[in-house]
């Protein structure tokens, strides 16, 4: 299986299945010299973990599949600070319920990667998924917090929050209640609809989808590569390699369709001697390079595919494929956003880490 490998100069593998011994990653290309907090990744862990009780209480949006995910640290570490060698980070596997996903040995569950990774490879993990279930995303939290060790040198930080979710959308941005309800939503008014919206949708055994909005803030000017590499592309690339996200948008998005250049650029002032962006429809990218606004993008999150009720689908005898009906069985999470908030800013500070190194070493003063 190829692909498996993201970056250039900071670059991460991940390993691992979700009913496996264990997940993890190795980071070639962290510097030397950074703080790495152990304890600040299992944080980062804490918050994308099953099982997790977002705003202090039980969260009907996530799993009951109760992991510890605690991360090791095997390699590239002294005493706290980065040797400039390979970073190997293990996160393992505790509480699989492997039983959970017999009934899916010949069948493909609708939505999920089944039926594509068997017509690919021949063979599949039916426990879970293996390499294609959303825990694999635990290694990409691990190494992405490590990639926030490293922004924080440059004074660069990223925040994820919910803007919308099982239909209801937030009507504020209040960045002090993300990390204080359920939904991880920037709004605690629209995020107490959604819970209720989304309890309503686990007892229907059905699930919901979402909108996740990350903002970058910090980011100096002349981040990305203009051609092929551009910031927003290698930016799009990392959230769309998550496999329940199915779109994304900058700035303004999709509405600048609707647009007109007067209204969508962003006018440039000099205050100080120093460029200041009026607006930011461009969402901190032109060009494919950082203009030293915040970064601003949202990402489109599916609907989650296990659900419990009886949906059609088909199943391999061996020599072909029939019809048949399948109710999936097992833990599962009903909406993915607060779990995905994380995955998100992991996968965006692994992005700004790798084009930090790069941009450093396009340019000679």
């Amino acid at each position: 299986m190829a692909g498996n490998t993201f970056g250039t100069l900071f670059k991460v593998v991940t390993f691992g299945e979700s009913h496996g011994t264990a997940l993890g990653a190795v980071i070639d290309g962290c510097p030397s010299g950074i703080a790495v907090d152990r304890d600040e990744i299992q944080a980062a862990l804490d918050r994308r973990k099953p099982g997790t009780k977002t705003g202090g209480g039980l969260n009907a949006a996530v799993t009951t599949r109760s992991e510890a995910d605690t991360v090791e640290i095997l390699s590239g570490i002294m005493n706290g600070i980065s040797e400039g060698t390979p970073v190997a980070l293990v996160i393992r596997n505790t509480a699989q319920h492997s039983k959970d996903y017999s009934n899916l040995e010949h069948s493909f569950r609708p939505g999920h990667a089944d039926y594509t990774y068997f017509e690919k490879y021949g063979v599949r993990d039916y426990r879970g998924g293996g390499r294609s279930s959303g825990r694999e995303t635990a290694a990409r939290v691990a190494a992405g917090a490590v990639a926030g060790m490293v922004l924080r040198t440059a004074g660069i930080k990223v925040t994820a929050y919910t803007v919308a979710a099982a239909g209801i959308s937030c009507r504020k941005k209040d960045m002090d209640a993300v990390e204080h309800n359920a939904l991880r939503a920037c709004d605690s008014e629209a995020a107490a609809e959604m819970e209720k919206r989304v309890q309503e949708l686990r007892s229907q055994g059905n699930s919901a989808g979402g909108i996740v909005e990350c903002t970058v803030t910090g980011v100096p000017a002349g981040l990305g590569e203009p051609v092929f590499d551009k910031l927003d592309a290698e930016l799009a690339k990392a959230v769309i390699s998550i496999g329940a996200v199915k779109g994304i948008e900058f700035g303004s998005g999709f509405d600048a369709a609707s647009s007109t250049g007067k209204d969508n650029n962003d006018a440039i002032r000099s205050v100080n001697g120093k460029p200041v962006f009026l607006s930011n429809n461009a969402g901190g990218i032109l060009g494919g390079i950082s203009n030293g606004a915040d970064i601003v993008f949202r990402a489109a999150v599916k609907p989650v595919p296990s659900i419990f009720q009886k949906q059609q689908t088909i199943s391999f005898n061996g020599t072909g494929f029939e019809d048949s009906e399948l109710v999936v069985e097992g833990r599962h999470d009903v909406c993915l956003c607060p779990r995905i908030v994380p995955v998100i800013e992991a996968m965006a500070q692994l992005v700004l880490a790798d084009m930090m190194l790069r941009c450093r070493s396009s340019r000679i003063d």
